[in-house]
């Protein structure tokens, strides 16, 4: 490859990525090339990663790292979680799951738990022990948080969970599971709340299918069910029943803004590849770049891409600084993953046949970016959480 992804656009450094954030990064990237990227399709083929590529992520400091050095984190922030993250799609092993683990997951139990649940539960994950996913989306409450059906009732000091959910990232691999509720059902929204489940010999627990999807294939994405499912009234995150839904409100602009953190990334990805193939395939007698479609093409997705890539490193300057609002975060979320599709989806018609062809990286990135229009809240309800700010 002629340009790194991350050097395509040409955008200046942003202040946020300080040197210990580009360590970090680069040293991300260097061990998503060694240790994941040979395997990559042998977990593509299989549909799931191996727990002990997890495990060595977790040795090299790649989980957790936004998370407190007193609960096995590396004390860093959400630049440090970009920094991995964007390395995930630069590289091009997006389905390894680590992002929801780090920059979804752990931050509930770091914002909403006791200090009995951060020691008991975060060092673990900091290792790869305990791998994290949440669990809201039901068959029939997808974006529609307040539908969600699994009910999660007193007895004595626990609480018996009851319900299923489908489309869970990690599903196979996780042994830490948050699980959205309903506590009292009659409360709507505000009877929703937040529990976790460690699935290790938990009786009651069982894991559906690991699910066929149209991309993304490597990363375990399953149903879990929960049939009258028993853990302590400890396990419930926040200090009273009924917090679930303003926890989920408040967390995620961070989700949001991950998914166009990966967006963007991966645009930068599609366009350095696309940029390299164009110079090396020949066509009607000279390399395709020469023509001006081609040139007009790329001229347009650099120009948009490098919009998309100013307007991701500000929100995470925000964020960072405490003022990143749920609609910026939607707009983020929304614009980002449709701008990742048509930079996608144009780069591959650059390719010509080749580029349906599964040899070729940016027929996979097609695939793999599909996903983003729909999972964090589909782009509609962005649209939808935007408009009310009018």
């Amino acid at each position: 490859m002629g340009l790194r992804p991350e050097e395509v656009l040409g955008v200046p450094k942003p202040d946020w990525k300080t040197d210990d954030v580009v360590m970090l990064e680069e040293m991300a990237t260097k061990f998503l090339e060694a240790e994941v990227l040979p395997h990559y399709d042998r977990f593509e083929k299989q549909e799931i990663f191996d727990r002990s590529v997890w495990e060595l992520a977790g040795e090299n400091g790649l989980l957790c790292a936004s998370m407190p050095e007193e609960y096995g984190g590396a004390g860093g922030t959400y630049a440090h979680e970009s920094a991995i993250l964007e390395a995930i799609s630069h590289v091009g092993v997006d389905g390894f799951g680590i992002a929801l683990h780090n920059s979804i997951v752990a931050p509930y139990i770091l914002h909403y738990g006791s200090e009995e649940q951060k020691q008991k539960w975060l060092p673990r994950m900091a290792t790869g022990e305990l791998i994290g996913a949440i669990a809201m989306t039901e068959p029939g409450a997808g974006s529609d948080l307040q539908g969600v059906k699994t009910s999660a009732k007193r007895d004595g000091n626990h609480f018996v969970i009851n319900g299923s959910k489908t489309f869970i990232t990690n599903g196979q691999l996780a042994n830490l599971v948050i699980v959205v509720t309903k506590t009292d059902p009659a409360q709507g929204a505000k009877g929703t709340s937040l529990i976790i489940v460690e699935t290790d010999g938990q009786e009651g627990f069982e894991r559906g299918r690991n699910l066929d999807k149209v991309g993304l294939k490597s990363n375990d994405t399953s149903e879990l069910f929960f049939n009258d499912v028993r853990v302590p009234t400890s396990n419930l995150l926040g200090t009273e029943e009924g917090q679930g839904f303003v926890q989920l409100m408040q967390q995620l602009p961070q989700e949001r803004l991950q998914i166009g953190g990966t967006a963007i990334a991966m645009a930068e990805r599609a366009i350095a590849v696309t940029s390299d193939y164009v110079k090396e395939r020949k066509a009607f007698g000279k390399a395709v770049i020469e023509f001006q479609n081609t040139q007009f093409k790329l001229a347009e997705l650099k120009t948009e891409a490098t919009i998309g890539r100013v307007f991701y490193n500000h929100c995470v300057e925000r964020h960072l600084n405490g003022g990143l609002d749920p609609v910026t975060a939607s707009m983020a979320k929304y614009w980002l993953s449709d701008l990742q599709n048509k930079v996608v989806d144009e780069c591959l018609q650059l390719h010509g046949g080749y580029g349906y062809m599964n040899e070729y990286p940016i027929a996979r990135m097609f695939r793999d970016a599909r996903v983003q229009r729909i999972y964090g809240g589909t782009n509609e309800i962005m649209k939808l959480l935007i408009a009310r700010s009018l």
